[in-house]
């Protein structure tokens, strides 16, 4: 059965302490109360720095049966090394315990940067280096550098399909739409339906069995909310993939003003919520 997995892009910001967070809650209690309400968050520490093996534990143990994570692929691959030479900074990341999320982990996100052009060859070999399996992440973490002697693990645990999604930022991805979509399709990867206020390219396109959307901000890049008829099209958008027997994934980054958790919950209250937590979601 399909799902929808519905939520916010990070949970530690300090503006939302007492507006949805409330006053007094511990900020080692965050994630806890956020994964009570919705039924994935995207980390994003991960985009930043190599996270320690203890970290990803933590935030496994720290969230209810059923709860999903999205992580975000470091951006010393995606920005930095833009996509060359990016087998050992892979290695690395897989080996920094992501695998410890076990059947918590999500679909994998990688940004690309906006100055990152369309350029088919080398969008073709990052793709093709991307794991498809856990075992082939664990084997791929096994090629790690000195740097991550003693603070690595990549179990492999159950073996399961990766998945993975592609949110691109630069406007030639728009002009070079149809081959990115056949590119990403060969590849069973999923182009990101990004939000942005028209800043970067939305492109909506189906390539793998799955969609996932990150929604930045209707009006405002990361500032501005989603109102009631907004909402029901993004509903709309999810039921139509559901139907398709597609799982989707949505993201709010509309951050700054306190939006993204509200209209998450806002978001989850008009589909279905996921069999697998059993329970319907908080008002």
């Amino acid at each position: 059965m399909s799902e929808a997995r519905i939520g916010i892009s990070g949970w530690r910001y300090p503006r939302w302490r007492g507006s949805f967070y409330p006053a007094g809650l511990r900020q080692a209690d965050e994630l806890a109360y956020a994964a009570d309400r919705m039924s994935s968050i995207e980390l994003n520490g991960s985009f930043y720095s190599l996270q320690r093996p203890t970290s990803w534990v933590r935030w496994r143990d720290g969230t209810p049966d059923g709860f999903v994570f999205a992580v975000k692929g470091p951006r010393f691959v995606t920005h930095i090394k833009r996509l060359r030479d990016v087998d050992a900074p892979l290695a690395n990341f897989f080996a920094s315990g992501v695998l410890e999320l076990g059947a918590k982990l999500g679909p994998l996100l990688w940004q690309l940067p906006p100055t990152l052009a369309f350029d088919a060859d080398l969008l073709d070999a990052f793709l093709a280096r991307l794991p498809r399996s856990r075992a082939d992440a664990a084997a791929l973490a096994a090629g790690h550098d000195e740097r991550m002697e003693g603070r690595s693990s990549f179990p492999v645990g159950t073996d399961a399909p990766l998945r993975h999604a592609i949110e691109v930022r630069h406007a030639s991805f728009e002009s070079e739409a149809e081959a990115w979509a056949a590119l990403l399709a060969r590849h069973g990867a999923a182009s990101v339906t990004a939000d942005t206020a028209g800043k970067y390219p939305r492109l909506d396109r189906t390539t793998a069995d799955f969609a996932y959307a990150r929604l930045h901000g209707e009006e405002e890049l990361y500032a501005s909310g989603y109102d009631a008829a907004s909402l029901d099209r993004w509903a709309g958008w999810v039921r139509a993939h559901l139907d398709a027997g597609r799982d989707a994934y949505v993201y709010f980054d509309n951050d700054i003003k306190v939006r993204a958790p509200f209209d998450a919950i806002a978001l989850i209250n008009r589909v279905p919520w996921p069999p697998a937590l059993g329970t319907a979601p908080p008002d």
